[in-house]
């Protein structure tokens, strides 16, 4: 029996595709934990994934809506109130894309178009899902938003593309918002730095089998599973952790503050 964490607590998960997917594990550990919560992603999205079997497995909704969407979004927390029955104590906002490493486009040569596209989806998605949450106070006192993302916001990954500029924008976000929500009705935003993860997205980063190797020795935990990242968000999103806002959060089995690990040298 999973300890009751979250029991009562009621959230939006954005983001869970297939079972390789951070947010469909994060989705599993909530709903063992004992919250209620609906799904959502892109129409296109679930078309290609499997949401409406995971959905199933836990007794939940899904609720299309296209994240670069204000209507998508308005219309996404207000069917969600209703379905949950009341306001939302958590989000998760697990949404990224580039076109650009898809293509495999180097950083010196990428398609501006598609950057942009990528900012929206991957960066800009996340002020207006805090936006339309913020404006509609669809948020519970003491609730909790929390974005994914991952250290190339603050170092160089040449294969990362224009994905680095994302998360760092996802997480300057997270801290704006942080402030006017913990202001408004302390609300708490944090983002979470996870160890490179065998997802779907992930895989398709040009070299990605390499590098996870290579984090795996670096990292004197190595790198951290999904199970543990979906268990590190359900702390963020309990009453546990109520003071911990505006921050980007490392959970990378100590990898962010390594220099060199002599074993990659013998």
């Amino acid at each position: 029996m999973s300890i009751q964490l979250l029991a009562g607590k009621r959230g939006v998960i954005f983001g869970a595709l297939d079972d390789q997917s951070l947010a469909w594990k994060i989705a599993e550990v909530c709903h063992q934990m004992g919250a209620k919560f609906t799904l959502t992603n892109a129409p296109v999205a679930l078309r290609m994934g499997a949401l409406q079997e995971l959905a199933a497995g836990i007794d939940t909704e899904v609720i299309p809506a296209d994240a670069t969407s204000i209507e998508d979004l308005e219309n996404l927390f207000v069917k969600s109130e209703e379905i949950l029955g009341g306001k939302i104590d958590f989000v998760l906002h697990a949404i990224g894309m580039s076109v650009n490493v898809r293509k495999k486009k180097d950083y010196t040569d990428l398609n501006h178009d598609w950057m942009q596209k990528t900012f929206d989806i991957s960066a800009i998605s996340f002020h207006k899902m805090c936006q339309v949450l913020y404006k509609g106070d669809h948020m519970a006192d003491w609730g909790s938003i929390l974005g994914l993302s991952y250290i190339a916001a603050q170092r160089v990954f040449p294969d990362y593309g224009e994905m680095a500029e994302s998360k760092a924008l996802l997480e300057s976000f997270a801290r704006s918002f942080g402030y006017h929500f913990g202001e408004k009705n302390h609300v708490r935003v944090n983002t979470i730095s996870q160890s490179p993860t065998m997802t779907t997205a992930g895989k398709g980063i040009p070299g990605f089998t390499e590098f996870f190797g290579y984090g795996d020795d670096m990292s004197p935990l190595g790198n951290a599973p999904a199970e543990d990242c979906a268990n590190f968000c359900a702390t963020l999103f309990s009453d546990l952790t109520r003071y911990v806002t505006m921050q980007n959060l490392y959970h990378d089995g100590g990898f962010s503050n390594m220099g060199m690990n002599p074993k990659l040298i013998k």
